[in-house]
């Protein structure tokens, strides 16, 4: 990495190419360093994360709106590296290394708000991220403490529990500008809205639609969707939302209707598949505490079929679910309010509200 930049470790791997811990032997600090494959494709995908990355720092130099933090960037033999900020694990990783159990109610609220917080701030500055999903989440710090759980079976399992819950939004290298191309597929499949799938167009809407599918796999330690199939995609999404609405199914262009019905066969493998593997939503709810039906309430408005009715950001943060958060969890002028109605002389500003 020429003469500044010592690697120390492999942080991850992926298609693009890898992340690797450095020293910055200037600056004695360490960073995450994103070196993306000398092929033509991830390198022009890699420019547009770069032009995102400084667009979003000339509207917000510290970062006050959870977006990863762009530290440099540099080619090096025909790859591009972007450096950043250090960040402890995803919310994916987390959630995996601890067996998929699910987050604390407490967490799924604390991580559901910075994320909606985050991507309005990209909606309000005319982005759509298009790929959010928890592998795009990160911790600031994944630091976390083992309660030992003891089941039925007096068999003790160790759950780890994150110490602190404070996230930011990594990976802008499919963000897109309202005024640019919209490609026709965006999104990770089990994220992905149905007017992606149906081929309809999408904006802003496709990423309310994605921290839905998030905040239910958070609380539950499970896929929402769990399938590679656009079909099976759909019939999931029937069972679990019922019918899809019929104007959508009229203005498709794809093969999946049939005189506006889901052309899909309930007696085949995959249709028992998706009967015994998926219910409707609500019945995934454990507790009928007003908690528990308040996040269900916001997951069903953010999984509106028609991304016209589905609940905007700036909505979404007014939602009751989000009202038992504790004041120091607050942001911008959310934290402002709470402050005032302390009685607290604090001010903090908040950017395009």
């Amino acid at each position: 990495m020429g003469a500044r930049y010592k690697i120390i470790d492999t942080l991850g791997e992926g298609t693009f190419g890898k992340v690797v811990e450095v020293k910055d032997l200037e600056m004695e600090h360490r960073m995450a360093l994103k070196i993306i494959k000398n092929v033509e494709k991830y390198r022009e995908a890699a420019k547009l994360e770069i032009n995102v990355l400084e667009k979003l720092a000339e509207v917000d130099p510290d970062c006050k709106n959870l977006c990863v933090k762009m530290l440099d960037w540099f080619e090096y033999h025909g790859h591009m590296c972007i450096a950043f900020e250090m960040l402890g694990q995803s919310v994916f990783d987390f959630l995996k290394d601890n067996n998929y159990q699910p987050y604390p109610l407490e967490q799924v609220r604390h991580i559901a708000y910075q994320m909606v917080y985050s991507v309005l701030f990209l909606h309000d500055n005319k982005l759509t991220h298009t790929d959010l999903k928890p592998e795009n989440i990160l911790f600031v710090d994944s630091d976390y403490e083992v309660l030992s759980v003891y089941a039925s079976s007096k068999k003790k399992h160790d759950l780890r529990r994150v110490k602190r819950s404070d996230v930011r939004l990594i990976d802008f290298g499919s963000a897109t500008f309202d005024h640019e191309h919209h490609s026709t597929i965006v999104s990770t499949r089990h994220y992905r809205a149905p007017e992606v799938i149906l081929e309809l167009g999408w904006s802003q809407p496709c990423d309310v639609w994605s921290i839905g599918c998030i905040m239910f796999e958070l609380h539950l330690g499970i896929t929402l969707f769990q399938t590679h199939d656009n079909r099976e995609h759909l019939a999931m999404m029937e069972r679990i939302l019922g019918p899809i609405p019929y104007r959508m199914a009229r203005k498709t262009r794809t093969k999946y209707f049939y005189h506006g019905k889901l052309d899909w066969d309930e007696k085949s493998s995959a249709g028992r598949y998706v009967r015994e593997n998926c219910k409707p939503l609500l019945r995934y709810q454990q507790s009928n505490s007003e908690e528990h039906r308040q996040l269900f309430d916001l997951i069903t408005r953010m999984l509106d079929y028609e991304p016209s009715q589905r609940i905007s950001l700036r909505d979404a943060l007014k939602h009751p679910f989000f009202a038992k958060l504790p004041a120091h969890q607050k942001l911008g002028s959310d934290r402002a309010r709470a402050g005032a109605a302390a009685g607290s002389r604090e001010r903090s500003h908040s950017l395009s509200r």
